[in-house]
């Protein structure tokens, strides 16, 4: 008898259970989920706003400036002159590239 009295949970462990669970499925959206889908739609939308003339880093640290934009997600740069490679826009870095145009605004 004693045994099974010690063995009974509490009438609402199933309800904190719950609450636990959707506390931590909140914090993984706040903290993983939501940063990461806001970096890719600002990623896109760079990616959509390239214009001829810029310069621009791959994320395979090809540097180049845009020559063409094609209407088919790819674009020519041109990496030296005289010298031209098409890609794909999605291989354009975001971070890489903002970070090539500071470094040319400090300089100014």
């Amino acid at each position: 008898m004693m045994n099974s009295i010690l063995l009974q949970a509490p009438a609402n462990a199933g309800v904190m259970q719950l609450v636990l669970l959707g506390g931590m499925i909140i914090v993984f959206y706040f903290f993983m989920i939501r940063p990461q889908a806001q970096k890719a739609k600002k990623a896109k939308k760079f990616q959509e706003e390239l214009q001829k003339g810029e310069r621009i880093v791959t994320i395979a640290g090809i540097h180049g400036i845009v020559n063409k934009v094609n209407d088919d997600n790819t674009i020519q740069i041109e990496v030296s002159p005289g010298s031209f490679l098409k890609i794909e826009k999605s291989a354009i870095s975001m971070e890489w590239s903002d970070q090539l145009k500071k470094d040319a605004a400090a300089v100014k």
